[in-house]
């Protein structure tokens, strides 16, 4: 077991220490019955009766499986306590980081890299050429990419037009495809590149092994990558403006101890699109401004973008090829690393499929620093479809129970509260983020249930499908709300009978609490995306 795994159980298990202490102080759990009942039940009752087994089970239950499940809960609140406490510590930092103009600059060195050449003539400016260019120092960069039909051209185009002396910079694209035709036509395109003087290279694998991580781990075994000092990786979806390398760069040759150069992903492709897209771009923006740049500004740990988002995965079918391919939230994409930061954490593994995690964990540990640049925007593309973002998501009771208002109100309220404060802009849209998330949390739970079990689900990487410029074509535009006609999703409209269901009992039967009104609309969230009610906004829409 490695040191960043002992360190989560570690913690995980003294928050379930917590837990059972608070249950056990505040009387929601009491171990003192926990006696052997059948024997006592069955004393008290004819045994042809039957009766003694129903006072069995209600013994077993008050006394044995409440109390368990009520250790639980109050596990859950602990952590959403502990939730709560990290988002109100990062919404500090990082408005006190704008309130103060804090940048990367004041803690790390950043200077320009090269020089211009002041030659006369022609053999001159050629030599102050070749002396400015030897002071870039090599990098690669990274595309992977499997079946990406619609954005192959857009990524590999962007990364071709990046300023860097072209004798300094290797552009590998690794291909998973398993679509011959689209192979075809990315190594078509990397040969057209070619042709106009890029050193860029096609490399493909005859399995698939490790899917993301392993592409990664395989290209960086080629001869030419060892000769480059610094890794770019963007996604196919990705694409940097040209002065990306020019602004990234300099912070890892002028400061030995940094890793990672991280960007900001900007969403300006189709954040528009859909309410779909509109929900996803306001916890996106939270994650960006609030937890990325505390995590840098305090110069604690943050992951390399993807990894994060309640560790999530997102996946999503695709119409090219029958592979299936799981990958993490937004895969690490968008940043540089420092090649011997990579080697000096193990590399990449195909262990989890949140390699991207895993290696700026490791890193970590390693002692290396990471660099947030939020001013540095990717521009990039988020799931549009609800079956895209579930499988996209999914990488990420009633009883004698007692649920504190604290937890289920007051926990929700602060993590709201929070949120709002580093999206200002975005803050019609909150509410229906909250119902969004709700119908989310079936997903990840799902998710996470396969990955502790490790279910045949558990190993799978399906790749968000992307549109790419199609996203902004007004022709495509679809009525709000529309229902798609692809099959309903069973489970979302099963669950939202379940919790109609309960809001009607609750407002027919309700106690000392009522909830009826937040689970109808729960309830009415599930069924309008149990029916892919998610289409494009029309241009008229206040959202």
């Amino acid at each position: 077991m490695e040191a960043g795994e002992a360190a989560a159980a570690l913690l995980f298990l003294l928050s379930a220490a917590v837990s059972l202490v608070a249950a056990v102080s505040t009387g929601a759990v009491d171990f003192t019955y926990l006696v052997t009942v059948v024997g006592e039940g069955s004393s008290s009752s004819s045994p042809g009766s039957g009766a003694w087994w129903h006072e069995a089970w209600v013994r077993v239950r008050s006394r044995a499986v409440a109390p368990a499940l009520q250790v639980g809960v109050w596990a859950c609140m602990v952590m959403s306590v502990m939730l709560v406490v990290e988002a109100t510590y990062n919404s500090a930092v990082s408005v006190a980081v704008r309130l103060v103009g804090w940048r990367p600059e004041r803690r790390f060195k950043w200077e320009p890299l090269g020089g211009a050449g002041a030659g006369g003539g022609d053999e001159e400016k050629g030599e102050d050429a070749a002396v400015a260019a030897a002071a870039y120092p090599m990098v690669m960069v990274q595309i992977p990419m499997y079946n990406e039909l619609e954005v192959y051209k857009l990524s590999i185009g962007a990364v071709c037009e990046l300023k860097w002396p072209k004798e300094r910079l290797i552009i590998q694209v690794l291909d998973d495809s398993t679509d011959a035709f689209i192979k075809n036509l990315v190594e078509l395109e990397c040969e057209d590149w070619a042709s106009k003087g890029l050193n860029i290279k096609y490399a493909t694998r005859s399995g698939r092994k490790g899917f993301k991580a392993g592409a990664l781990k395989k290209g960086m075994e080629c001869d030419y990558a060892k000769q480059c000092e610094y890794v770019a990786i963007f996604d196919a979806d990705f694409q940097p403006e040209p002065d990306f390398l020019l602004r990234t760069v300099p912070f890892l040759v002028h400061n030995q101890n940094v890793a990672l150069v991280q960007a900001r992903w900007n969403f300006t492709v189709n954040d528009r699109v859909s309410l779909l897209t509109r929900v996803q771009k306001t916890f996106l923006d939270y994650h960006f401004k609030a937890e990325q740049e505390a995590g840098s500004a305090t110069f604690a740990f943050f992951s390399f973008n993807g990894a994060h988002l309640d560790c999530t995965c997102f996946i999503s079918q695709r119409k090219h090829g029958d592979g299936i391919l799981n990958t993490s939230t937004l895969l690490g994409t968008a940043g540089v690393w420092r090649t011997e930061a990579i080697n000096d954490a193990g590399g990449w593994k195909d262990r989890t499929t949140v390699e991207d995690m895993d290696l700026a964990v490791r890193a970590t540990l390693k002692g290396w620093k990471f660099i947030y640049l939020g001013d540095l925007k990717v521009k990039s593309e988020l799931p549009s479809t609800y079956k895209a973002y579930c499988r996209q998501q999914f990488r990420w009771s009633c009883g004698e129970l007692f649920l504190p208002i604290w937890g289920i109100a007051y926990i929700p309220t602060a993590l709201l509260i929070v949120t709002a404060i580093r999206n200002p802009e975005n803050l019609h849209t909150v509410p229906l983020w909250i119902l969004f998330e709700s119908v989310m949390s079936m997903h990840r739970l799902r998710a996470a249930v396969a990955g502790l079990l490790q279910l045949q689900e558990f190993n799978q990487w399906i790749v968000t499908k992307k549109v790419g410029n199609n996203a902004l074509d007004e022709n495509n535009e679809t009525p709000l709300l529309q229902k798609s006609r692809k099959r309903v999703n069973l489970p979302e409209i099963g669950l939202s009978v379940f919790l109609i269901l309960c809001a009607s009992y609750n407002l027919v039967f309700h106690g000392k609490n009522s909830f009826y009104i937040n689970l109808y609309l729960q309830g009415l969230a599930f069924f309008l995306l149990g029916l892919n009610c998610v289409g494009t906004l029309p241009g008229h829409c206040c959202f």
